[in-house]
Parts: C-alpha cells; sequence; structure tokens
C-alpha cells in the first residue's frame, strides 16, 4: 500500500524560508513520478512542482526561482525546499505520487495528508 505523508510546514515570514519533506512507503520513488501541490480554502488545488522518475523538472512561473523540488532516494523522500516565501504561498501542500506523469495535473492516484505553510507580512 502506497503511503506519504508530509512534514516541515509552520509560520514564517515574508522572506523566509521553510523545507517540506514527504516520506513515502509501500513503494520505491525511482519508479513513481512526483508532485507537489498546494491548495487554500475556497481554491482548486493548484500544482507547484512536479518531478518525472527521468529527473525531468517543472515548476508553475509563481514559483521558479524561488522553490526547488529533489528526492533523496535512499530515504525515499521527496523534498519542496521553499525560499523568498510571499505571504500568497499560505496554503495546504500536498504531496502526490504515480506510476503514470502527471506534470501539475492533479490527477494523482495517491496523495498524502498535506503540511500547513503560513507566510505572514
Amino acid at each position: 500500500q502506497v503511503q506519504l505523508m508530509e512534514s516541515g510546514g509552520g509560520s514564517v515570514q515574508a522572506g523566509g524560508s521553510l523545507r517540506l519533506s514527504c516520506a513515502a512507503s509501500g513503494y520505491y520513488l525511482q519508479s513513481f513520478h512526483m508532485a507537489w501541490f498546494r491548495q487554500g480554502d475556497g481554491k482548486e488545488r493548484e500544482g507547484v512542482a512536479a518531478l518525472a522518475n527521468d529527473g525531468t523538472v517543472i515548476y508553475t512561473d509563481s514559483v521558479k526561482g524561488r522553490f526547488t523540488i529533489s528526492k533523496d532516494s535512499a530515504k525515499n523522500t521527496l523534498f519542496l525546499q521553499m525560499n523568498s516565501l510571499e505571504p500568497g504561498d499560505t496554503d495546504m501542500y500536498y504531496c502526490a505520487a504515480d506510476r503514470w506523469y502527471g506534470g501539475l495535473l492533479a490527477n494523482y492516484n495517491y496523495w498524502g495528508q498535506g503540511t500547513q505553510v503560513t507566510v505572514s507580512s
């Protein structure tokens, strides 16, 4: 059974940094495509960054140059390094996984429970 568990969220001031982690169990990261999404109250889930199993990376425009997606295959963990955080980055962040590449579309089969990120001005 595939399970994903996010951690690392919190409250920071604008300009600060956070590093989100997503621990995976039940499968090996090398065989899956992974992504980070975010969603706020009343908003649609938005793709933030995706990492294909061949190493291809894509980001939504609003986070380019500020966020970095990566993985540690030995620890079976996905990361999202978030720098220069802005109040508009405040959301619940989710990691997702699938054997099929979904890019930044929210059609992944496996999801974590989310971790809250709050950025104050």
